[in-house]
């Protein structure tokens, strides 16, 4: 029986904070149920000083080999000063509560469609060593990397989660993530293909360009628009909106994934100055911003959902908690059931540090993730790289014991089955976990 504790750890395009998640996984062999336990989740500040460098990074795109080398190194610093104090905070034991930490790390660079001459490839930064060192902890980073050189785009990449999470007989759902940049994974029920017909996708531009906004607006004060303050006083300008869904972005066909490269903080200041321009508020700035995202969400629903209707949209991220956006999404598919992830087992804040907890695991056992149907390629791919802490010894056994279960599953490939059934603790959108009477977690 295989049973790890594994801490997941996320910095999202928003950059507005470090999520944790400490997740329990058991399987009994690699054809049985996959149990997922989260237990801990919180969001730790990122240091002002790395976070302003390194968006200074991104922003300028013109950097020096030592500063690269250096923010790499002052990034592991900063995840591992985020994990110690979520491990002081939670009350967490690193020696008998974690057995492996993975960790996102920043993403620095993202192009996954280059241009002539260009090259596909991901940065993200974040030295493991430094987290392996200093928590002994074997841990498994740079995950994007293995999806693109395997022939896809690197993101978006948490379908897997969302269509064994939340699969249904009936139903046909959607998990909608807004965090810095949208994505949203649909899931047809069982009887409409279901798994094998799930397919995700970058919706567009989430949460960046109002965070950008209201800290260009405030001079820093202020990171977010929390509970949707500013939009709900300001009067949405619509011309704007219009203008911005034309981007090409919006009708390319799928699969396809953005970030800051092309939705950056440049483009907010250019909104705000011209809206300005024409007498608009602030607070109408922020507004129009707002129902950008709301309005290349609902847009993307329409050009690019299953032929069955979406019965329930499940919204994880933290756009997930601004009112605005999901007023407009609701005036927009009245028919459609909106509620946040939490109902699944996992929270619409921890989702994806919780993706990255399956993520490492499954690169320890060298699992691939389900490909979705919309990728040209099925090649099967193992992500993230593995820095073996002091505790690597006891991983591997497990690993080793773990395989020889798998005799007469892998039949060509040279990797375990991917996952097909996973149960989540507390999930309440499913009979299957909530009549599941062992409640192996």
């Amino acid at each position: 029986m295989l049973k790890l504790r594994i801490i997941g750890i996320n910095s999202g395009t928003s950059m507005d904070a470090i999520d944790l998640s400490l997740v329990e996984f058991i399987q009994d062999a690699p054809s049985s149920p996959l149990y997922m336990r989260p237990l801990k989740y919180a969001e730790m500040p990122m240091d002002e000083a790395i976070k302003n460098d390194t968006l200074r990074i991104i922003v300028e795109n013109k950097s020096t080999p030592q500063a690269l080398c250096e923010q790499n190194v002052r990034l592991g610093e900063m995840f591992a000063d985020g994990i110690q104090r979520f491990l002081t905070e939670q009350s967490i034991d690193i020696e008998t509560d974690v057995d492996v930490v993975a960790c996102h790390g920043q993403t620095i660079w993202f192009q996954p469609q280059p241009k002539a001459g260009e090259v596909k490839s991901t940065l993200q930064m974040c030295e493991a060593a430094v987290l392996a060192q200093r928590f002994g902890k074997t841990t498994v980073t740079d995950f994007r990397p293995a999806e693109q050189a395997a022939g896809r785009q690197g993101a978006p990449i948490a379908c897997f989660q969302d269509a064994l999470a939340l699969i249904h007989p009936t139903l046909n759902r959607a998990s909608q993530n807004i965090g810095g940049i949208a994505n949203v994974a649909f899931v047809p029920s069982e009887k409409d293909g279901g798994l094998d017909d799930s397919y995700d996708f970058d919706t567009g531009q989430g949460n960046v360009l109002i965070d950008a906004a209201v800290r260009y607006i405030t001079s820093g004060e202020r990171e977010y628009d929390k509970d949707g303050e500013m939009g709900a006083h300001g009067k949405v300008y619509q011309p704007l909106v219009d203008e911005f869904l034309r981007n090409p972005y919006f009708s390319a066909a799928i699969p396809k994934t953005t970030g800051r490269e092309l939705f950056g903080d440049d483009t907010a200041i250019r909104m705000i100055e011209d809206m300005r321009a024409k007498g608009y508020s602030d607070d109408d700035c922020v507004a129009t911003m707002t129902r950008i995202t709301a309005a290349s969400i609902v847009d993307a629903y329409k050009k690019f959902r299953p032929n069955p209707e979406v019965d329930e949209i499940y919204f994880c991220g933290g756009g997930s908690y601004n009112p605005n956006i999901l007023a407009h999404i609701q005036s927009c598919l009245p028919s459609t059931k909106l509620a946040l992830l939490d109902g699944c087992g996992i929270t619409a804040a921890s989702k994806e540090a919780t993706s990255f907890s399956f993520m490492g695991l499954d690169c320890l056992l060298g699992r691939p993730l389900i490909t979705t149907k919309i990728e040209k390629s099925k090649e099967p791919a193992v992500m993230g790289k593995i820095t073996p802490g002091r505790n690597y010894s006891q991983i591997i056994q497990q690993v080793a014991a773990f395989h020889q279960g798998a005799e007469g599953l892998q039949g060509a490939s040279p990797f375990l089955p991917p996952v097909r059934d996973l149960r989540v603790l507390g999930n309440k959108t499913r009979e299957k976990e909530m009549k599941d009477e062992t409640k192996r977690c």
